[in-house]
């Protein structure tokens, strides 16, 4: 893409791949006198999408939201205005877009939970420092004895993770467990079967911070999770016996209604569809324009020229998905693929998915597909294919990546899940940047790639624009190979039942950790 003169990401695991020069491939050379009865040059579609195609929609998600509370969230009206803005956009470039409207389990604190010790000897915990309320808990006000259920002396363990774990737990205390192996809905559910009044699950040997998780379904019960120092000196406390807690959330469960945007290219195979896709929602504490107005702006620029590429450039059917509640737990692409019968299903080639690409202090992350970093979840056969396609192309620009994991952090989690192929790219949320990062990409060691990653001031001048504009080449690119050929990835054709696998199961449902 070039930038015209006019113009100016799930704590994630990295590492750096700066690639050597290599000789730049034919596309990126200027172009010949054509030889006469030559073929005409196919289009480059990263060279007919520009940053001045992105930058208005940008600015059309920033009046959006600033007209509309402040904020482009599920449920509310700023998202309700953008799902109008990017159906017109499409039909103005000639897709007819469908609204898959859905509903989802919403959930909401009230007011600030509390949690404290009470006996032998009294502490206050501070909610985001020492503790946080698990997503979907239940409300309550309990302040009862407290007992280690099945703690192991060191590693992770399987606290709470099986039935015999209870054996002795007395109805109505307070069950402390760790966080381990199983998801926090299972811990929860046989701290419940065991009569507790409440539950706390606190964080695993090594891992820093209260526990910012979800239960993806409504509790009975309060639910808190503390962090690692908190949660074990209060196991310490409770084999000494008489160790009491006072657990309060006040939590509001109910159902919600959001949409996703849906368009297919008029051409292209029915049967072998490359699903390219962004959130399209943002927080409730802000517009959202990197996250993830930039992943979303891309799309529609895309979308806009993609047509040009003609019927050889699109073999394949490309579907662009704008997803609704992504914020809320990855609910619109869920929604999506459980709507759709198994033989649809099984005509998805793979996923791309494009989440915050023009973080300020960000880095070109590149999805992991095949493993090669050992962090996360392991994708599907074919992700790596995805993954060398945007390396090579980065390397052919002279362009460092680093690799992003696995993790289930954005709506690709759905697709590996039913052993779907997928790829993608994101540039960092709240995760700080390495000192090796910065001298690759420049910007600031120490720092967050997105200061106001989730935050009020994620606005227009929140996003590095040099950053997306060459990112968004690398879209642009990865997309017109896929139309036109995904023999590198699954053959050229869907095979097998596109059913959920537990091998693929991520760590994360958006922005919460499951288990």
């Amino acid at each position: 893409m070039r930038m015209l003169l006019t113009g100016r990401r799930h704590p994630v695991a990295r590492r750096l791949l700066i690639g050597t020069a290599v000789a730049l491939p034919a596309v990126f050379l200027p172009a010949a006198l054509p030889m006469a009865g030559a073929a005409p040059a196919r289009p480059d579609l990263a060279a007919l999408v520009t940053l001045g195609d992105i930058r208005p929609h940008l600015a059309a998600f920033q009046e959006i939201a600033d007209y509309n509370g402040g904020d482009r969230a599920a449920g509310r009206a700023g998202y309700d205005v953008s799902v109008r803005y990017v159906t017109g956009r499409l039909k103005k470039y000639g897709f007819s877009p469908k609204v898959q409207k859905f509903t989802y389990p919403y959930w909401r604190e009230r007011s600030q939970a509390a949690f404290a010790r009470t006996a032998p000897s009294k502490a206050s915990y501070k909610r985001e420092a020492d503790f946080l309320t698990l997503a979907y808990s239940g409300s309550g006000d309990v302040t009862a004895p407290a007992a280690a259920v099945d703690v192991p002396s060191r590693g992770e363990g399987t606290s709470g993770c099986e039935a015999g774990d209870f054996k002795g737990f007395k109805k109505g205390s307070i069950a402390l467990v760790q966080r381990g192996t199983c998801t926090f809905a299972a811990k929860v559910a046989r701290a419940r079967a065991a009569g507790a009044s409440a539950v706390v699950i606190f964080n695993r040997p090594g891992e820093r911070g209260p526990v910012n998780g979800t239960l993806s379904r409504p509790a009975a019960v309060p639910v808190v999770g503390p962090t690692r120092a908190v949660g074990a000196a209060l196991v310490k406390a409770a084999r000494k016996g008489g160790l009491k807690l006072r657990v309060r959330t006040d939590t509001v469960h109910g159902k919600r209604t959001s949409a996703n945007v849906i368009a297919d290219t008029r051409q292209g195979r029915a049967d072998n569809v490359v699903v390219a896709g962004a959130h399209l929602d943002s927080v409730p504490a802000g517009p959202g324009i990197n996250d993830n107005g930039t992943g979303a702006a891309a799309l529609l620029a895309v979308a806009a020229k993609i047509g040009r590429l003609g019927r050889d450039g699109l073999r394949n059917r490309v579907r662009f998905a704008w997803w609704g509640a992504e914020e809320e737990g990855l609910q619109g692409s869920e929604q999506y693929l459980r709507s759709l019968p198994a033989s649809e299903r099984e005509k998805i080639a793979l996923n791309l998915n494009f989440d915050m690409l023009g973080s300020p202090n960000g880095t070109r992350g590149v999805y992991d597909g095949d493993h090669s970093t050992g962090t996360g979840t392991r994708a599907p056969a074919g992700s790596g294919a995805i993954e060398r396609m945007f390396r090579q192309y980065f390397r052919s620009r002279r362009l460092p990546v680093t690799e992003s994991q696995f993790n289930g952090r954005s709506d690709y989690g759905p697709f590996i899940e039913r052993g779907i192929p997928a790829g993608g790219m994101d540039t960092g949320a709240e995760g700080v940047k390495t000192a090796a990062e910065a001298k690759a990409f420049g910007g600031r060691a120490g720092k967050a790639y997105d200061p106001c990653y989730h935050a009020r001031c994620d606005r227009l001048k929140n996003v590095n624009l040099k950053m997306l504009d060459g990112n968004a080449d690398g879209v642009a690119h990865v997309l017109q190979h896929l139309a036109r050929t995904t023999v590198a990835v699954n053959g050229g054709a869907r095979f097998g039942p596109a059913a959920l696998d537990p091998s693929y199961a991520p760590l994360w449902q958006g922005p919460y950790l499951l288990r």
